[in-house]
């Protein structure tokens, strides 16, 4: 499986010459493997750059699927301006939580309307088809799609996903960590990710800043070490970086995240950045 990082940020898109290193996109990997449609995770802003490369590529109509963890803004705004949409023949299942009293599409609907966006998903050429989620799991195209709740403000899930027998990814990229000063892990979560061949997660805040921001529905590098040890995980990805932080804060997380005690449980623990792709087998642990 390629697993494509096209949007690594959290909360907005952060564009400056300070972070050209790690990218100012907001959340969008898209998994791929040979005999499968992709599964793209998430529709964050990032989603606008793999649409270009499809185009770019010459890959035809796309034909895919879409797992949405929530309707925040820095997780759906993409969906626009993903350019296989526009063509013909195009087809995205998009699958995640309804908010609470109305389907999925009614909430894509609202926002991507006048006077908040000139055109509607009516508009668009490809056909879209929006599917309600709820906790348990899915065939997903040919994906098993296992979906959980994740502490977080709102509901959000997050996914575990296996494309027939190959590697198992587990993306949770907002992950509230406990507000009573504990480092506990919700026990929901340990099962979704547990035994992960590559676990995609939250790592937004330093501990100085959850201190400050400590309902924010994040977490520090730590409680992401701590999610990953738990679980057992292969590969631990730090995800969803501050739009504060620039190329040089995220090079000393990741280096205080390698050096923790709790990494060498990990077999390797990386930064997410826009445009790296990350070639995972299934491997038996």
């Amino acid at each position: 499986m390629d697993i494509g990082f096209h949007g690594v940020r959290g909360s907005t898109p952060c564009a400056c010459s300070a972070n050209q290193g790690y990218g100012g996109n907001t959340s969008c990997v898209v998994l791929e493997q040979p005999g499968h449609e992709p599964v793209v995770l998430d529709l964050g802003t990032g989603l606008r750059s793999f649409g270009d490369e499809w185009i770019e590529r010459g890959r035809g109509p796309f034909e895919g699927h879409a797992l949405v963890t929530h309707l925040h803004w820095d997780h759906v705004q993409g969906l626009p301006f993903f350019a296989p949409l526009l063509c013909e023949g195009s087809r995205l299942d998009v699958w995640g939580p309804a908010p609470e009293g109305a389907p999925l599409r009614d909430a894509f609907s609202v926002f991507m309307a006048p006077p908040y966006f000139p055109i509607t998903l009516d508009d668009l050429a490809a056909d879209i088809e929006f599917h309600d989620l709820g906790p348990g799991t899915v065939m997903v195209g040919g994906a098993e799609v296992r979906a959980g709740a994740v502490p977080h403000r709102g509901t959000t899930f997050g996914y575990r996903v296996r494309m027939g027998d190959g590697p198992v990814v587990a993306y949770v990229p907002d992950h509230q960590q406990p507000l009573d000063g504990s480092m506990e892990v919700d026990p929901g979560v340990v099962e979704l990710c547990r035994g992960a061949d590559v676990l995609i997660h939250d790592a937004q805040f330093t501990p100085a800043e959850f201190a400050g921001k400590s309902d924010w529905g994040h977490c520090t590098v730590e409680y992401a070490l701590r999610v990953a040890a738990a679980s057992e995980v292969g590969r631990l990805v730090l995800f969803h970086h501050d739009p504060g932080h620039d190329d040089d804060t995220l090079d000393a997380m990741l280096d205080e995240a390698v050096r923790h005690p709790l990494a060498t449980s990990i077999t390797e623990v990386l930064a997410a950045r826009e445009g790296m792709t990350l070639h995972c087998v299934a491997t038996p642990r």
